[in-house]
């Protein structure tokens, strides 16, 4: 399942904050976010052959 666009821009921002909210590198975080949430999703333990 991939992550929602809402999913994704609120963990950018998360991330982006934490990284004291340098400039020019938004979609350096908009792509971390992405690959960190397709992540978690491939090690959710809820996995069922439909959600693979």
């Amino acid at each position: 399942m991939q992550p929602n666009e809402e999913d994704i821009r609120t963990r950018a921002y998360d991330l982006w904050k934490q990284a004291g909210e340098p400039k020019g590198r938004d979609d350096d975080f908009w792509h971390l976010a992405e690959q960190e949430l397709r992540n978690e999703d491939k090690s959710s333990t809820l996995r069922t052959p439909d959600n693979l």
